[in-house]
């Protein structure tokens, strides 16, 4: 079903020449003796188990799903998942860029990043599986006992374990403050926890021994909403202090959702019933400590958008080059054949640099977050560390709701060059936009994303994270300014970050008279921050192609295009955008509800 290569090239290009990530390592000493040659065999053995152990089930993965048996409660995952979890775990993958101190390798998050897009490329829903418990490894490594973390950190880091977040109920969505689910304690320090969950990724499975659930709920003395919600450990079955299984824990699958896509994955609903745990962190503080799970699972979303971008792309331009139909407009392309391979048309062409172009841009802007990442978590200088962690935070929701935005647009456009093939599940083309659409629903909604964005994390700091962003556009742009060959970038790049700017004070001020002006807002205006982040990747990546142009080394040929693309027909969406930002909310909160 189709090919999957992980595009390692770019992949080395991002690395070496547009962060010069071996340079960074260097300030940082649990990093410093990463080098290129490192960085690049293991992205090079990534990119095998990938294609040639996970890729090959995808498809089979979807067209099977998983099983649900009501008798035991159990799942059982597709065929070839559970040995390709064990080939995953033989190979030393889940310690990648874990703390050594709990068997982990300490490689950087940047890495583990680039990693984590070729696993989603070849296969999200298996992908899910371990990509969970990296979040439920960052949430107790910082926030855990020194006892819970000796207990659980080495079997995540190991992959013996895996792990969930159990946040949702079905009256809740995304307002985890009207959750219901009960904490009692218990005269020896755990509690026993009772509710139902909803939505869990990988709940239940086959491909591990244990199950650690980190599950928010409520004490008997917690206040109202999102300020009495405490976090949890609950493990399937309880460990002794050895680490050996002990009893099963009442915390089981009622079921598993029958899904638009991702079936390989179980997404089960869960039943606690008097199930024991363990307080992490602080009472009422759960929110608080899950929001380190939140963040890691909102930037793992985001590359499950890349992976889906770049596969789907991969697949779209293979077919566009194979398959013959009618006649370029411009005159015979392919004299010795019926009709002209479909690349030659204008709009086929559109369609293939759309989902180029967010792959690349995309690669660059998530590269760049997770070396920050790595900068926040392991820079000595406490400055560094905190701009940083500013600019990790106001990022974060942009990866998550934009790349998954143009996920769900790239993806549709590479099923469209199939034409009715694409529509057709045994090209495979189809489970791609499937597997997109929950990308843009799960981990919060990108309307909240876009929410964080506006309201959080621009507007109630007075803009100040977004002028520090800008200040290194505005620098990229003075540096540039004068360079001729520059100009066709520099000039739409400082003119959307001088929009931006102006439209944010704009909204900001709306804001002091009318909340809803933000909610009104904040989705358009999210997607121009995101074309503006984008704008500054693709001139930096199109200068240093411009420069390497004439080396005979056709990818920085491919690359200037690719940028001269984005520029032309994907940045001018913002004037659209704009206009909608601006528009208010008037038009939307005018008809009284029972009149829609």
């Amino acid at each position: 079903m189709g090919q999957y290569i992980a595009p390692l090239r770019d992949m080395q290009f991002v690395m070496h020449e547009l962060l010069h990530v071996e340079d960074e390592l260097k300030q940082l000493p649990a990093h410093a003796e990463i080098d290129a040659d490192i960085i690049n065999q293991v992205l090079e053995e990534g990119g095998k188990f990938t294609s040639q152990v996970l890729f090959p089930l995808n498809h089979s993965g979807d067209r099977e799903g998983c099983h649900y048996d009501k008798e035991t409660r159990s799942v059982t995952t597709p065929k070839g998942f559970k040995e390709a979890y064990k080939q995953y775990v033989e190979a030393g993958w889940p310690a990648l860029s874990c703390d050594p101190e709990f068997g982990g390798q300490g490689l950087p998050l940047v890495m583990n990043n680039s990693f984590y897009e070729m696993l989603n490329s070849s296969n999200q829903a298996w992908t899910m599986y371990p990509g969970l418990s990296h979040g439920a490894y960052e949430c107790i490594h910082a926030h855990g006992t020194p006892e819970q973390q000796a207990l659980y950190l080495p079997k995540l880091v190991a992959g013996e374990w895996t792990g969930t977040m159990c946040l949702t109920e079905s009256h809740c969505g995304t307002d985890l403050g009207l959750l219901r689910t009960k904490a009692e304690p218990q005269a020896d320090g755990s509690y026993h926890i009772t509710g139902s969950k909803i939505f869990i990724s990988a709940g239940e499975q086959d491909i591990t021994s244990n199950i650690i659930h980190l599950v928010l709920a409520r004490l008997p003395d917690a206040p109202q909403g999102s300020k009495g919600i405490s976090l949890f450990i609950v493990p399937k079955f309880l460990p002794n202090a050895d680490g050996t299984l002990g009893a099963r824990n009442p915390i089981t699958c009622g079921a598993i959702e029958e899904k638009m896509g991702i079936h390989g994955n179980s997404t089960c609903q869960m039943n606690l019933d008097g199930a024991t745990g363990w307080l992490i962190g602080e009472p009422h503080k759960g929110l608080n400590a899950m929001f380190v799970f939140m963040n890691a699972a909102r930037l793992g979303v985001g590359m499950q958008g890349l992976g889906l971008t770049e596969v789907a792309y991969q697949n779209a331009l293979v077919y566009a080059k194979d398959r013959i139909q009618m006649r370029s407009l411009s005159g015979v392309k392919a004299p010795d054949k019926p009709a002209d391979p479909i690349i030659v048309h204008p709009d086929v062409r559109r369609m293939l640099l759309t989902a180029k172009a967010y792959a690349e841009g995309g690669r660059a802007f998530c590269s760049y977050v997770a070396l920050q990442l790595d900068k926040e978590l392991n820079h000595p200088d406490e400055e560094v560390s905190k701009e940083a962690a500013d600019e990790v935070a106001l990022l974060t929701p942009i990866i998550k709701a934009f790349i998954t935005d143009n996920a769900w647009i790239a993806t549709s456009e590479c099923m469209q060059v199939y034409g009715g093939h694409g529509f057709i599940a045994e090209w495979g083309m189809e489970q791609y936009v499937r597997d997109a659409r929950i990308n843009m629903i799960y981990e919060g909604t990108n309307t909240i994303q876009s929410l964080d964005l506006l309201g959080r994390k621009i507007l109630m700091d007075n803009g100040a994270k977004l002028r520090k962003f800008g200040e290194k556009i505005q620098a990229f742009v003075e540096d540039n300014g004068s360079n001729e060959a520059m100009s066709e970038f520099i000039e739409p790049l400082a003119d959307i970050a001088v929009k931006v700017q102006k439209l944010t004070m704009e909204i900001g001020m709306k804001a002091f008279q009318n909340k809803d002006e933000v909610g009104a807002a904040a989705v358009p205006y999210l997607r121009v921050v995101g074309h503006m982040v984008y704008a500054y990747f693709f001139a930096q990546m199109a200068k240093i192609a411009l420069e390497k142009q004439d080396s005979g080394d056709k990818f920085y040929v491919s690359k200037l295009a690719t940028a001269r693309f984005y520029f032309a027909k994907l940045l001018p969406e913002t004037a659209m955008l704009i206009r909608q930002a601006r528009a208010g909310s008037a038009s939307l909160m005018a008809l009284d509800a029972d009149l829609f």
